[in-house]
């Protein structure tokens, strides 16, 4: 950029003689006369310019030799070093300022005169109240012309000191009104905004009782207040369906990127529900947190796989952990139990101890998808993944394990849990005798074929509420 400072000056006021050098006169090209001819004159040390009737022209630009346009002021003088009409301005030589920058005084009166850069066009006329692109950058010009700098434009943009409108990320003190919102917590005052390739401050379209928006940079979702200040931790974003709320919510790094995968943090402080500690959370793609049912109503449509590995979670966005109640048929309400890694919270599987609520410790089994098993594994008998046995004061008892179609099955199993094969029988501590074929399953009771129908006492349910 070409850079002329200059003093301000007003066209109107009284100055000195100012005498122009002979060059300026050879530039107009025009004789001086003793008569008003037609043309450029100087008078009284002033140039002055006749039209072709010999009047004085006032108010009016005209072109010299150069082909440069100067002003003749309404005494009739060419205007030097001055605004004209607010709009345009002439150098010490009289000449129209036309396309570039020039630093000046200020286009107005003010308590003190400080200079500012202006931009005029080809047309000689100042920019004013308007944004022009100059160079591949843009700029912000006041009403009266001036460049300004800072935040512009309703607070939308930020000029640096050079004029040109921020773009991309810029950490800055926000302006003076949106200050009372700052986290008073927060040493450093300064805020992330985010600027458009124009140098538009990105602010969200909040709707409902959002509180913030997101708007994705460079693949990375970050969140914006109503004033368009980044935010980091949790945001409430509105739009969740669960009973806690916290799908409502997102979680935002130090960097201000959202958080995706697992991530643990102390839950929002208004949500009620947690106890006060770091939790863990597991949030999409798209940062939206995993919420799942109530205990007691999961069904495996509520699972979520994660890098091979099963897990559920609660209405609080958590993932569940211990003996959990699951339906594998909404239709029919069939269910059965799965058991979720108190460390690591994924399903297990296979054979396992587990405390149950009441504070016993029963054995389990799980079939490979984590699916409580029902039915003789490893010679020991199963429903819904517990491992069944006769009562402690008996030597053997008959359990009925309900099948599909009221078809049940009755096996014959010991203190041990074992299920006990023998056709010759074998006599409980009363003397009952039972057989039952290679499976365990009960055939004869005292040599007495057993009906099909028949049903006895019915399995244990795991114990987990």
């Amino acid at each position: 950029m070409n850079i002329l400072a200059r003093r301000r000056r007003t066209c109107m006021r009284k100055k000195g003689l100012l005498i122009l050098g002979m060059s300026m006169a050879l530039a107009f090209g025009s004789g001086i006369t003793a008569k008003a001819a037609a043309g450029w004159a100087m008078e009284n040390g002033k140039w002055v310019y006749y039209d072709n009737s010999g009047y004085m022209v006032v108010n009016e630009w005209k072109k010299g030799a150069d082909d440069k346009w100067r002003y003749l002021n309404s005494n009739g003088q060419m205007a030097v070093d001055c605004w004209v009409d607010e709009t345009y301005y002439v150098d010490s030589n009289g000449i129209m300022i036309a396309g570039g920058w020039m630093k000046l005084a200020s286009n107005y009166s003010g308590p003190t005169e400080v200079d500012h850069w202006y931009y005029f066009l080809d047309s000689g006329k100042a920019v004013m109240n308007a944004w022009k692109k100059i160079n591949e950058k843009w700029y912000h010009f006041d009403w009266d012309g001036a460049m300004e700098t800072g935040w512009i434009d309703d607070n939308m943009y930020f000029a640096n000191d050079d004029g040109a409108a921020l773009v991309g990320w810029h950490k800055l003190y926000p302006p003076e009104e949106d200050a009372e919102e700052q986290d008073p917590f927060q040493d450093d005052e300064r805020r992330w905004y985010y600027f458009s390739s124009s140098g538009k401050k990105f602010v969200p379209d909040l709707a409902g009782d959002a509180r913030c928006g997101e708007k994705r940079i460079d693949g990375n979702y970050y969140c914006f207040n109503s004033h368009g200040a980044m935010q980091t931790g949790w945001a409430y974003l509105g739009g969740g369906n669960s009973s806690s709320g916290i799908d409502s919510y997102r979680f935002y790094d130090n960097s201000g990127k959202a958080v995706t995968g697992w991530y643990s943090a102390y839950p929002p402080s208004e949500l009620g529900g947690y106890d006060d500690e770091v939790e863990w959370f597991y949030f999409s793609k798209s940062g939206v947190p995993k919420v799942g049912p109530t205990r007691g109503t999961a069904t495996t449509k509520d699972f979520l796989k994660i890098n091979g590995k099963t897990y559920l979670f609660n209405e609080l966005g958590n993932p569940v952990t211990g003996l959990q109640k699951v339906y594998t048929n909404e239709s029919t309400d069939e269910y059965t139990y799965y058991y979720f890694d108190e460390n690591s919270c994924a399903v297990m599987s296979g054979k396992m101890t587990i405390e149950e609520s009441d504070g016993n410790r029963c054995p389990y089994y799980f079939a490979t998808s984590g699916k409580g098993f029902t039915g003789v594994q490893g010679g020991c008998l199963y429903y819904r993944g517990k491992q069944q046995s006769s009562e402690s004061d008996t030597k053997y008892e008959i359990i009925t394990i309900p099948g599909e179609n009221g078809k049940n099955t009755n096996y014959l199993v010991n203190e041990a849990g074992k299920v006990v094969k023998s056709s010759s029988g074998v006599k409980d501590a009363d003397g009952v005798k039972y057989s039952t074929n290679s499976n365990g399953v009960l055939t004869k009771i005292d040599g007495v074929a057993i009906d099909a129908g028949a049903t006895f006492r019915q399995p244990r349910e795991p114990i987990w509420e």
